[in-house]
């Protein structure tokens, strides 16, 4: 079981920065639409790494009803296989489309594990920072983001996956160590939404361990988001290609947002979106 700290317990968390205010007051769970302008992610790698391609994806997603979008040019791959790309690499894949993808007019985070992208992105109008090592692998991530005020989506992660860890407990402690190097920094706390990285360093049975147990983390007092989509424990589940992952996607999110997650990450926005207000119209019933 997971549970805060006393210094956590007691923490008085002040009024939320206002666009998670604005993706948290929503009735349903605000959802995030995935753009990858990457060639090897691992459900659409290269779909969308043309610019013209990327950004009528963007607009697709909003049609569809995202609430924010987020867009990343280095895949990191759940379960393995990374490649890592330079700074370089990531700026040549962003800047043809940033400007467009921020003009649709809803919130864009930045999926980058490098301060000098999440700098140009907040630059360019970026508003969030989705950070797949949780403040812990680029030691400027933290002081950039405490002095532009901008929220910071912390996700757990492991090199590797360990079968034989209490899931739970390790990403407990690794919410602790990613807090305790934000408050260093200056991050306000309000600033802060957790994410525990479905598949990122983790076994499959641990996957739905996460899942199963994600009430747990509402000890932290903070929100969190869930990204399930199309991830390969699916497949443990029901054998089955990242395409056709989208039913078990749609059952881990309204599972995950019944036990509290407030932000759903996904590739099939439309689906998601359905699927959440259909569930959110059955329970006013009761």
């Amino acid at each position: 079981m997971v549970k805060a700290t006393s210094r956590q317990a007691a923490v008085v968390a002040p009024p939320l920065h206002p666009t998670l205010r604005a993706l948290l007051s929503r009735p349903i769970p605000a959802v995030m639409g995935v753009l990858n302008v990457t060639p090897d992610s691992f459900s659409d790698g290269g779909k969308f790494l043309a610019p013209e391609q990327a950004v009528a994806q963007a607009r697709r997603l909003v049609a569809e009803g995202a609430d924010i979008i987020d867009i990343g040019a280095e895949s990191t791959r759940p379960y393995g296989g990374a490649q890592p790309v330079s700074i370089d690499m990531e700026l040549r894949r962003l800047e043809p489309v940033f400007a467009d993808i921020v003009s649709l007019g809803i919130p864009v985070s930045i999926d980058s594990m490098k301060a000098e992208i999440v700098a140009w992105a907040l630059d360019k109008g970026a508003v969030i920072a989705n950070d797949v090592w949780g403040l812990q692998r680029d030691d400027g991530m933290a002081r950039l983001l405490a002095a532009r005020n901008a929220p910071v989506i912390v996700m757990h992660n492991r090199d590797r996956a360990d079968p034989g860890i209490d899931i739970m407990q390790d990403i407990a402690a690794y919410f602790t160590r990613s807090l305790d190097i934000a408050v260093r920094a200056g991050i306000s706390r309000e600033n802060v939404v957790l994410d525990p990285g479905i598949g990122f360093g983790k076994t499959h049975e641990q996957s739905l361990i996460v899942l199963a147990h994600l009430g747990e983390l509402s000890a932290f007092g903070l929100p969190l988001l869930v990204g399930a989509s199309r991830k390969l424990f699916i497949a443990s589940v029901s054998p089955s290609e990242p395409h056709q992952r989208i039913g078990g996607s749609i059952s881990a999110h309204v599972i995950a947002a019944q036990r509290g997650a407030r932000i759903i990450r996904t590739h099939d926005v439309a689906e998601t979106v359905q699927a959440l207000r259909v569930c959110a119209a059955i329970e006013a019933k009761q």
